[in-house]
C-alpha cells in the first residue's frame, strides 16, 4: 500500500476511533441515568436493569471495536495494514473501505468462523 493510502487509512481509523469513544461515553451516561428519576416500582426496576445491561453489553462491543481499531493503527505503523494476518495476502480494498480495521480477507475470515480457529 502506498504512503498516501496508509496516511488516509490512518486518518480514517483515528476518526472512527473518536466516534466510537463518543458512543461509549454516551452509552455510559445513559446507563447511569436509568433509574435515577425517582422512586420506581418493581416493573420499572426490572426494565431499567434490562436496559442498563443492554447498554453495558453494547459498551463492551464498542470497546472491542476500539481494540480492533488500535490494532489496525499498529499495522499501519508497521506497514502491514491491509494484509491478511492468516494468509498474508492483500485484503480487497472494498473490504477495507467497508471495515477499515479488518484483520483477515473474506476467505480466511469465513474459514475462521466456520472452523473456529
Amino acid at each position: 500500500m502506498e504512503e498516501q493510502q496508509l496516511a488516509a487509512a490512518r486518518e480514517r481509523l483515528l476518526q472512527l476511533r473518536k466516534e466510537v469513544l463518543l458512543e461509549v461515553n454516551e452509552s455510559l451516561a445513559a446507563a447511569k441515568e436509568l433509574g435515577q428519576d425517582g422512586v420506581a416500582d418493581i416493573g420499572d426496576m426490572s426494565a431499567n436493569t434490562y436496559h442498563r445491561d443492554v447498554l453495558l453489553n453494547l459498551n463492551e462491543v464498542q470497546r472491542q471495536k476500539i481494540r480492533d481499531i488500535d490494532a489496525a493503527l499498529e499495522r499501519v505503523g508497521l506497514g502491514k495494514y491491509g494484509i491478511c494476518l492468516r494468509c498474508e495476502e492483500q485484503i480487497e480494498p472494498r473490504r477495507m473501505q467497508v471495515r477499515p480495521f479488518s484483520r483477515y480477507c473474506i476467505d480466511c475470515k469465513t474459514e475462521i468462523e466456520k472452523f473456529g480457529e
